[in-house]
């Protein structure tokens, strides 16, 4: 099984306790999305751990990829990034991906409103798409520190 990450793509030092056991995930920029700071592409190699019985990648892991790269691409999106939450997430299975895929995640954004964003992704090994789904999202307020609250 192939271990090599393809160029470009850097460490993603970010996600909570359940993200960070699933890695390690990578990313890079496309600089043809985004506007000037480009758009992250979130990618992972499926490893032996990913799979389920039939020794293809869980579709629960596919998922989390999904809603992963959506929830990035939506909050980084604004300046500073906007937190969000998953309101709805709809997903279709293409075709499975197996140990040693680099799976890659590209996100569009449809929409940003004033309270909600949509946005679409499809999940590819390659050329082969593996996975669409389409989010919406709950722009929520920043949290602020509890000492800028208090003050």
């Amino acid at each position: 099984m192939s271990t090599d990450i393809p160029e470009g793509f850097k460490l993603l030092k970010r996600g909570g306790g359940y993200l960070s056991s699933l890695g390690p995930w990578y990313y890079r920029i496309d600089e043809t999305k985004g506007g000037q700071r480009g758009q992250l592409v979130l990618a992972i190699r499926v490893e032996d751990r990913h799979t389920n019985i039939r020794h293809i990648a869980h579709g629960g892991f596919l998922v989390t990829m999904v809603d992963t790269a959506l929830g990035i691409v939506v909050s980084s999106s604004r300046e500073p990034p906007q937190p969000i939450v998953t309101v709805s997430l709809t997903t279709n299975f293409i075709t499975s991906a197996e140990p040693g895929d680099w799976v890659e995640a590209d996100v569009d954004i449809d929409r940003m409103g004033g309270r909600l964003a949509y946005a679409s992704c499809t999940l590819r090994v390659g050329a082969r798409c593996v996975m669409t789904a389409t989010g919406v999202f709950a722009l929520m307020k920043p949290v602020i520190p509890k000492e800028q609250a208090d003050g």
